[in-house]
């Protein structure tokens, strides 16, 4: 199936069924399961492509409308501020880049696609846990250890749910060395149509490259950068992997 789709996008069940010489009822259960799990999303018209998940798959990744959307954000961004800038989106529990642009500077963050880190503790993460309901969160990390990759423990699901609150109530996310030492983040909303996250645009900076001023035009301008790339993309609907809504996408259609 997922052979399919990198060889030739955007396809709908019965293209699907006809390439892989199967009957559409066990293909439909077959996108059904992947769909779910991120694997695939499924495009308003019906047609199926490669979710999240399958990120780095394909050599036709940099050309989805999203990440195309992004780069020109990101190009904006760099001519302003000359920092890494990267798109994130959870997958389960983690967050990870799909998309990044670097900065010029010898000292900057190294990473690359499909970069991971956990989504309680990053920026990125922050920012689309924090469209969630609380209950939903304290459900999913009741009774697990939170400690950051730089070894920060949180104080359990309370002080994670007033993280969450601050950046809904600021529309950003900041995280100061908790994913990496000596290393600032700050993160914002991608959203589609119907006001749901399901992106993070993310500029990490070097902390001795940060002081009170500078962060705060940062701020603004990933926030407004943020905003416009939530209105590039028509169709950011079908991106939306979270699998509450993936699990809607039960009708066979052709």
């Amino acid at each position: 199936m997922l052979e399919a789709l990198i060889a030739r996008p955007s396809l709908t069940l019965s293209d699907l069924a006809a390439q892989l010489h199967a009957p559409k009822s066990s293909v439909h259960r077959v996108c059904s399961v992947l769909v779910d799990r991120g694997w695939l999303v499924r495009n308003p018209d019906g047609r199926f492509d490669l979710g999240i998940r399958a990120f780095g798959l394909s050599p036709r990744t940099s050309e989805y409308p999203l990440v195309r959307a992004f780069r020109g954000v990101a190009a904006e961004l760099l001519t302003l501020h000359n920092e890494t800038v990267c798109l994130a989106v959870l997958d389960a529990d983690e967050s990870v880049y799909i998309a990044l642009e670097e900065t010029s500077q010898p000292v900057r963050l190294v990473t690359h696609v499909g970069s991971r880190t956990p989504a309680f503790a990053s920026a990125s993460g922050r920012v689309i846990l924090a469209d969630r309901s609380p209950q939903v969160v304290a459900a999913e990390y009741a009774g697990r250890s939170l400690v950051t990759p730089t070894g920060r423990r949180l104080r359990g699901v309370d002080e994670l749910l007033t993280i969450l609150r601050r950046a809904r109530r600021e529309r950003y996310a900041e995280n100061h060395e908790e994913t990496a030492e000596g290393l600032y983040v700050v993160s914002v909303p991608v959203r589609n149509a119907a006001d749901a996250v399901l992106a993070a645009l993310t500029m990490c900076i070097p902390t001795s490259r940060v002081n009170p001023g500078r962060r705060e035009r940062i701020i603004a301008d990933v926030l407004d950068a943020g905003q416009r790339l939530s209105t590039a993309v028509p169709w950011l609907a079908a991106w939306n992997a979270l699998r509450a809504e993936a699990r809607e996408l039960v009708g066979v259609v052709d």
